[in-house]
């Protein structure tokens, strides 16, 4: 087993060792060679990611050429590392590779969402088949994208500087009643009703906090 620069992952390598002693073999010879050669295996392959077998044995097979032909005991004629990766840590590298590739996705989702609320009607489009998805459902995320923008045009930036007002409030019944104040002043500015869409319960979470009113 060789260790490699990725996180819980190691190689297989196979050596192939040709030899041949100076005068005569001494005791324990072809261990001595085959530490040698496991060594500069060793610290080539350390510093070499998993992700690319084939460039690690490479890498690998180039510092093993390093080595000096004439040891002591023996004179090193050639050598070969064949690289592979146990069943287990194949395994392991794809669901990292699937972890890494979903993270970045919902980073992408995270960045452009709300900033670019079309992105979910499109989302949902390329993970159906073309005309799976019906013209009442289309219409439906198109609304649920207009919402998502319209939350955080106005009324996101609105529940922020009230929680900010709420936060001088320890009491929750007074963070229901700072609530309410709310609800009334929006229902004053709208001509004495809520705007389109918005229900009383929407005002507060479980702990009369103010939250974000999602769609």
């Amino acid at each position: 087993m060789l260790p490699s620069a990725t996180d819980g992952i190691a190689f297989e390598a196979l050596y192939t060792i040709t030899w041949r002693p100076l005068w005569r073999v001494p005791p324990n010879v072809e261990e001595t060679a085959r530490a040698a050669v496991h060594a500069a295996a060793t610290e080539a392959a350390a510093r070499l990611r998993a992700s690319d077998v084939p460039a690690a044995q490479d890498a690998v097979n180039a510092a093993l050429g390093c080595l000096p032909r004439r040891a002591p005991n023996y004179c090193l004629l050639n050598v070969k590392a064949t690289l592979g990766l146990p069943s287990a840590s194949q395994e392991l590298l794809a669901q990292r590779a699937a972890d890494e590739q979903r993270v970045r996705r919902l980073r992408f989702l995270k960045e452009n969402l709300y900033d670019h609320p079309d992105l979910v009607v499109l989302d949902q489009l390329e993970h159906h088949a073309p005309g799976a998805l019906g013209d009442e459902h289309v219409a439906e995320l198109q609304r649920l994208a207009r919402l998502i923008c319209s939350c955080d045009r106005w009324w996101f930036p609105l529940l922020q500087q009230w929680e900010q007002v709420g936060q001088g409030f320890t009491n929750i019944e007074k963070r229901q009643q700072a609530m309410v104040v709310l609800s009334d002043s929006l229902k004053a500015l709208n001509g004495g009703s809520l705007p389109s869409g918005i229900a009383a319960g929407d005002m507060s979470g479980s702990d009369g906090a103010p939250r974000r009113a999602h769609p």
